[in-house]
Order: C-alpha cells, then structure tokens, then sequence
C-alpha cells in the first residue's frame, strides 16, 4: 500500500513538472516576441512611403528588396544597392549611421549611393527610414534597438 502511495506520489510531481515546462516556454515565448515600441510615428511611415518610392526605390525596389546581386561588386567595383526590407545589413547600422549614409552617400565609395543632402530634408530622410524599418520583421527590429541602444551608450 505504502508503494502504491509512493509511486501516486512521484507520478504526480512528474506530471506537475512536465506541465509546468510548457506554460513557462510559452511566457519566455510571449516575452520574447512582445512587441518594441518604435520610435518613428506613423505620419512619418506614411510620408516615408512616398519619399521611398520617389527617391530610392529606383535602386532599392519598390518594396525595398534591394538588387539581386547587391552581395557582390560590380564592374565597376562598387555594391549595388542592399535591401533596406530587413533581409540586408541595414538593421546592422544605428539611426545615426543610416542617416548619415542616406544624406552623405555611400561610405569610403563602397556603393553608388548618391547624397541626398539638398534634395531631401532631414525630416523627410527620417520618413524614408522610418517607412523602411517599418517593412522589417519584428525579430530583425528587435535586434536592431539593441544596437542603436548600444551604439547610442557608446557615444556617451
């Protein structure tokens, strides 16, 4: 009899333990995907829209996929224009840096990125990453707070 219990006993902590396991997956799941607050607006990702296809989506596509072959260099040397979607490297590079990129043009001549400085204002380069941040999945966004949070911490 005293088996009986015994066992009853640690069947019953199995049970309990392996139910618990799934509720508390499910939570760090739950808090794991919760959804970062963005920064932009979304009067800023509607007028973003417009910048976009006015300005950039002649080389970066009109949903911001990039070239085929933005990963390799061309003839003349330089990378074609990357995805700005979130499939890219931009979700690497703080606000500051995208913005910089966008106004001052491609770093160190490595793309045919023109500079938008007197033909956009800041205000509309801003729209236009907020539009494309906006396309990006919410994995990838996550990511990319942290290294503008980061990045920010390091500019002291």
């Amino acid at each position: 009899m005293k088996i009986r219990i015994i066992v009853a006993g640690l069947l019953s902590l199995l049970l309990v333990a392996c139910s618990e396991e799934p509720a508390t997956n499910a939570a760090s799941d739950q808090q794991a995907s919760a959804a970062v607050k963005s920064w932009y607006r979304f009067d800023q990702v509607s007028a973003g829209a417009r910048v976009f296809q006015e300005n950039c989506a002649a080389c970066h596509g009109k949903l911001a996929e990039g070239a085929d072959n933005w990963r390799k260099t061309g003839p003349d040397g330089k990378y074609p224009a990357p995805p700005l979607n979130g499939s890219g490297h931009a979700w690497h590079h703080p606000l500051k840096i995208l913005f910089h990129t966008i106004k001052n043009g491609s770093p160190g001549g490595q793309g045919n990125m023109p500079a938008w400085a007197g033909k956009l204002t800041d205000e509309e380069i801003i729209a236009a990453i907020a539009w494309f941040q906006s396309k990006w999945p919410q994995e990838i966004y996550q990511s990319w707070v942290q290294r503008d949070a980061a990045a920010q911490a390091n500019r002291g």
